[in-house]
């Protein structure tokens, strides 16, 4: 018995009896039992009832692969070679990473309800709530050296947008891999992230690993641990299936990666543009532990994001920079 499986009993909205479960599932009701209290450390609030036994307080959908790759184009379902659906792992990421190292990894998406160590830049430890985000990584091995590769990242977060918009959103992009929403008042909140990790020659073959995260509908107990602001899908679009956006992301996903190595960021980049946060902002550089000010400009056709300091026209690379709209 899985969480996944005692989950997907449960949210239909009936009550359900330890009994009933157990026979459902094929286990003990003291296993149920142990299983229902996992449920409550994982932030799944439930509702119990002497007498009817257990529901979900609130619906939860669960990722569901079949219906994933049925609505993926004709031309993405021929890119994918596999896709995995996980209740919970500790990184997308690093799973698909380790299919690389036993000779897969090409092609091949991982989607999990809940992983407990992923990583974002910098090394940040990523946790998520079980269910409430849209974790996401693809795998893609590159004939080109890791330099044909500038701007990935970037390119990443204008399908990750063009996605969102197709349902009424209005997300922006953060320089160099973030986006997010507007929160009404001039400012943003953090909607998603996006961590690419290669390996490989510099000039010759690599494989890389795409991750995202997208916040869908975080409980307010896991947004005030969050030290920034942040939205959530659900904020403007309350009724979208992360499955419908499991899918239409992975169908850009697997588009982009298939022509990137013959088109570049250059074909991205003023779909980037047009969807820059601090295009024209005064803005703060963050090189560990030196701050400076600058004016963003646009990015180029690497990837690289132009600003003006001290009347001096400058070029980020990336790397080890943060860049963030002064307070």
């Amino acid at each position: 018995m899985t969480i996944g499986e005692l989950i997907r009993l449960l949210s239909d909205g009936e009550f359900h009896s330890g009994q009933q479960l157990g026979e459902k599932l094929g286990v003990s009701r003291a296993a149920v039992w142990k299983q229902l209290r996992k449920l409550e450390d994982l932030g799944i609030p439930m509702q119990a009832v002497k007498g009817q036994g257990y529901r979900l307080a609130e619906p939860l959908e669960l990722l569901e692969g079949p219906a994933v790759v049925a609505a993926l184009s004709r031309d993405s379902r021929q890119h994918l070679a596999r896709l995995f659906v996980e209740d919970t792992l500790p990184s997308s990421n690093e799973f698909l990473r380790e299919r690389f190292r036993q000779g897969a990894g090409h092609g091949e998406a991982c989607l999990v309800e809940q992983q407990s160590a992923g990583r974002g830049r910098r090394g940040r430890i990523w946790t998520t709530p079980w269910g409430r985000t849209l974790m996401c990584s693809v795998g893609w091995r590159f004939d080109a050296g890791v330099a044909a590769l500038e701007g990935l990242s970037l390119a990443i977060g204008v399908v990750l947008a063009q996605m969102l918009e197709r349902h009424g959103l209005n997300p922006a992009l953060k320089w160099p891999n973030d986006v997010l929403l507007p929160d009404g008042q001039g400012g943003f909140g953090k909607l998603a992230g996006i961590l690419v990790e290669m390996s490989g020659d510099a000039a010759g073959p690599c494989e890389v690993v795409l991750g995202m995260g997208i916040n869908v509908d975080l409980p307010d107990s896991f947004r005030a641990r969050i030290d920034q602001p942040v939205a959530c899908v659900h904020d403007q679009a309350p009724g979208l299936s992360r499955n419908v956006m499991a899918a239409e992301l992975l169908d850009g996903l697997l588009t982009m990666l298939a022509g990137f190595e013959e088109n570049g960021f250059a074909a991205w980049k003023d779909e980037w543009n047009a969807r820059h946060a601090f295009a024209g902002w005064d803005i703060e550089i963050i090189r560990g532990e030196r701050r400076e000010l600058a004016r963003a400009g646009e990015v180029d056709d690497n990837g690289n994001l132009w600003v003006r300091k001290d009347e001096q026209d400058e070029r980020l690379v990336g790397g080890e920079i943060s860049v963030r709209a002064r307070p």
